[in-house]
């Protein structure tokens, strides 16, 4: 059994040495603002494939010609027909669909009656630079069709005064004002908790093993969880501060609120954070090394979460390889837990797979870090 006595012992002994070390504390401190100020900026990005459903009442010739349009788009997928708001808003709740196309019912009447009818194009606004792209995209797609039907009711109504007989109204869901910050602060969290582990855990005991206090510690009757636990929680005490350091500074820099459950988010964000400080620590462990367990961390922690996570790259956009080998990248799973907590304010009912995948995540990290320091113990 673990003893709670030797465990306190352990984080003490760490924490002092956190302290003494004040320039790391302060740089551990002072990520999450220059991390925000980096990233405060909205990036624009190609899109192409946008998964897109369509909720058609017309049905009709007319409606199928404009979904034509849609379907031969190179920056549309229609992957799906709906028949009702609620269908719609799962598909974009649960990710599934980014766009939604809502022709109405009376579409081909108006327009033989030459009148303007509306065509609804719905975008999900949790991820504010993709979505702005798709709704120019698809109002473009809107200008064509209303350019073909105008040549067409010309020629055969020379009289015809009707200058535009499509409109095309957008609404983005979740971000009305598809808003970059609203999509960057949860992106910033995760990369904050990957690089707190890369910078702080990934050190712990290979520092042990370079000054030559490991040798100490074992003929202690200190046991090994004791020990790797009471390193974590220094760190994971200083990853929650950062933690609410960016939920505070992503509210009162950039109007960024929390939607959702901000219990629910902080759960989540400790259990993210639990995995990334058990992999920096494993690493310690195996490499005894604090410059090379360092760099290894940053290359397979940092990099990752930056590029393959979806936190500026959308996914969907990847090559099929790369996408499957995001899958392997966990803050994938957290990013997309922070962005709908935060804009959509769904919960578990909806997020249920991607926590248990990161439960998973820091389960097996707790493992093998217990694992490989036990071996080195032995």
């Amino acid at each position: 059994m673990i003893s709670s006595g030797r465990l306190r012992a352990v984080a003490r002994k760490e924490f002092i040495h956190v302290i003494r070390d004040w320039r790391s504390l302060f740089l551990a401190l002072a990520i999450p603002v220059i991390l925000i100020l980096l990233f405060g900026y909205a990036l624009t990005l190609d899109l192409k494939h946008v998964p897109t459903v369509v909720w058609d009442q017309s049905r009709t010739s007319e409606s199928r010609e404009l979904i034509s349009l849609y379907k031969g788009s190179p920056y549309f997928s229609i992957l799906d027909f709906k028949q009702s708001y609620p269908e719609i808003q799962e598909a974009l709740d649960r990710g599934q669909a980014m766009v939604a196309l809502v022709i109405p019912g009376d579409f081909a009447e108006k327009i033989h009656g030459n009148k303007t009818v509306s065509i609804q194009i719905i975008v999900d606004g949790s991820d504010a630079n993709t979505s702005r792209l798709a709704s120019g995209y698809a109002e473009s797609v809107g200008m064509i069709y209303n350019l073909k039907l105008r040549a067409r009711l010309n020629h055969f109504n020379p009289g015809s005064d009707t200058d535009n007989p499509v409109e095309l109204v957008s609404r983005a869901w979740y971000n009305q004002g598809l808003r970059g910050q609203n999509v960057l602060i949860p992106g910033i969290i995760a990369i904050v908790m990957i690089v707190i582990a890369a910078m702080l855990t990934s050190v712990t005991v290979a520092r042990e093993w370079e000054t030559g206090t490991m040798e100490q510690l074992i003929s202690t009757p200190l046991r090994g969880p004791e020990l790797v636990f009471g390193k974590v929680i220094p760190y994971f005490l200083i990853g929650m501060t950062d933690v609410t350091i960016a939920v505070a500074l992503g509210r009162v820099l950039f109007g960024v609120h929390i939607v959702g459950n901000a219990g629910l988010l902080f759960a989540m964000a400790a259990l993210f954070l639990t995995g990334a400080l058990f992999f920096g620590m494993t690493l310690s462990i195996v490499l005894k090394s604090q410059v090379l367990a360092n760099q290894i961390a940053i290359i397979s922690g940092f990099i990752p979460t930056l590029v393959l996570s979806g936190f500026v790259f959308a996914i969907e956009n990847m090559p099929v390889v790369i996408q499957g080998i995001t899958c392997l990248v966990p803050a994938r799973y957290f990013i997309a837990i922070m962005r709908g907590i935060y804009m959509k304010g769904v919960g578990l009912e909806i997020l249920w797979l991607d926590a248990l995948l990161l439960t998973v995540y820091a389960g097996l990290m707790v493992i093998l870090a217990n694992r490989k320091f036990k071996f080195k113990l032995e």
